[in-house]
């Protein structure tokens, strides 16, 4: 026999087997009832972060701005020092001086491509980390030039970098590793190992604090000897950090609490909500007070 008479047959066979049991089923008999699906209850979202405490939130639309500086690209790191504010522009691989007596773009100094993870000023000099071709640009305060460039890259996009009496420091590589460059002759004269996913440091107290978002820790290095003194547990993420008060804070951008390590005892001694989740965050001390973004 073919093939399709086979499968002709199996079909009618197929066919007279459900009229079969159609005409077996009683006239009366209700079909079949079929369940609705079950609803399906959303659950709320969870509350948005936030500040609970009155009074301790400020609008930025509140702050109404003295001066404006024309800086092409995208404006990010600063530091201020005596008579001026030095501001990246990494799209443009540039750092821009904006005179504060005359509000007004005083320079525009080319320097290594893509500048990031923080400025410093020491020693005559403004310290530019450079991400891409992973290097430091020293720019001379009195005539705005780049005389150094040194070899060195900054462990992350979103880090810091420091100055004490003597030295230059900055975190470089994945692994943890603090670089203590002499301002002299550029030259990296210790290597430190810190915990991994370290990203950024800050001088204080005669001390770098080198925060690891990764291991959510800081490590307080001894400015003097080179050597790790404590590593002391924060909030989960802690990045950013400044110091003031005796104390230095971190912004943890895991939760958006700021820990408080009190400098003496190298313990946090408080663990404060700011509701500030996330990338990013500014941070100050002045004025006995905390300032975060």
């Amino acid at each position: 026999m073919k093939i399709s008479h086979v499968l002709k047959a199996g079909l009618l066979a197929g066919i007279a087997l459900s009229l079969v049991a159609l005409a077996q089923q009683p006239a009366d008999t209700p079909p079949a009832a079929t369940t609705p699906p079950a609803a399906t209850t959303k659950k709320p979202p969870p509350p948005l972060p936030g500040v609970s405490t009155p009074g301790v939130r400020r609008e930025m639309s509140a702050i109404q701005p003295e001066a404006a500086f024309p800086v092409e690209g995208a404006p990010d790191w600063q530091v201020v020092t005596e008579d001026a504010v030095w501001v990246t522009s990494s799209p443009k691989n540039m750092v821009h001086r904006l005179d504060a007596k005359t509000n007004a773009v005083a320079a525009s100094i080319e320097v290594g491509k893509r500048p990031c993870s923080g400025l410093t000023a020491g020693f005559g000099t403004v310290w530019v980390p450079n991400c891409a071709d992973k290097t430091v640009s020293r720019i001379d305060m009195k005539t705005n030039r780049v005389v150094a460039t040194l070899p060195f890259g900054p462990a992350d996009s979103e880090g810091l970098v420091a100055v004490s009496s003597d030295s230059f420091w900055m975190v470089s590589g994945q692994g943890g590793k603090l670089l203590r460059i002499d301002p002299k002759t550029n030259k990296v004269s210790a290597e430190i190992a810190v915990a991994p996913g370290s990203v950024s440091c800050i001088f204080a107290d005669n001390a770098l604090w080198v925060t690891s978002p990764e291991k959510n820790v800081v490590t307080r290095v001894n400015a003097k000897s080179g050597k790790v003194t404590d590593t002391i547990p924060t909030g989960p993420g802690p990045r950013f950090a400044t110091a003031g008060g005796g104390s230095v804070w971190t912004l943890n951008q895991g939760d958006g609490t700021v820990s408080r390590i009190d400098q003496k005892t190298r313990k946090v001694v408080a663990s404060i909500e700011a509701g500030l989740p996330g990338p990013g965050g500014e941070r100050s001390f002045g004025a006995g007070h905390l300032w975060i973004t």
